[in-house]
């Protein structure tokens, strides 16, 4: 800066006395300009230099830091190593897999029980249906027959003893064989 303010004071210095004519005086002061402006292209050669340095300087800061830190997470990590107990660790995951193996197999356990339980309903109607169509196509026939057949014919007590026969044979026929019963009972008081 000061050498920035010399120059501008020879400058006009060198243009003063070139008016008044001192050829002499502006030849030195012209020299000694030339001079100053060498030395601020040298300061400023300088400054760049330093700054380069700096630069260097803080390079070297950062990576000594990270070294640093580096030291400290392997330090860390060797630590965290010896506490670590591998075959602990072995055990706990083989335990972890048992515990999470026997929860899959119980929730496809109870998946299975309400499927099953769906489709169990889903059957028994199912059946339900068939039956009774099979029913109806047997009972439209068995009501034709019924009123052309007799009444003394077909009598409560021997469809009786023909459940009583089955229970005691241990068909278990004699359960339909009621239920036919029953819808035979039915067809007659119509």
């Amino acid at each position: 800066m000061s050498l920035q303010n010399q120059e501008k004071k020879l400058i006009a210095e060198i243009k003063k006395t070139a008016k008044q004519g001192q050829m002499g005086a502006v030849k030195v002061m012209a020299k000694d300009l030339i001079r100053t402006r060498h030395q601020i292209e040298k300061f400023y050669k300088l400054k760049s230099q330093l700054q380069g340095v700096s630069l260097r300087i803080q390079t070297l800061k950062s990576t000594q830091a990270m070294g640093e830190a580096m030291k400290g997470v392997t330090k860390a990590m060797g630590r965290m190593n010896r506490q670590m107990n591998l075959p602990s660790l072995q055990k706990i995951m083989q335990e972890f897999e048992m515990q999470n193996e026997k929860m899959e197999m119980v929730s496809e356990v109870m998946g299975d029980a309400i499927d099953d339980a769906l489709e169990g309903d889903e059957e028994e109607e199912e059946t339900e249906e068939l039956v009774s169509q099979v029913l109806d196509e047997i009972g439209i026939d068995i009501n034709q027959e019924l009123v052309n057949a007799p009444s003394a014919a077909v009598s409560a007590p021997a469809a009786k003893g023909k459940v009583a026969q089955a229970e005691a044979t241990g068909n278990d026929d004699g359960g339909i064989d009621s239920d036919l019963q029953a819808r035979l009972d039915n067809l007659r008081r119509m």
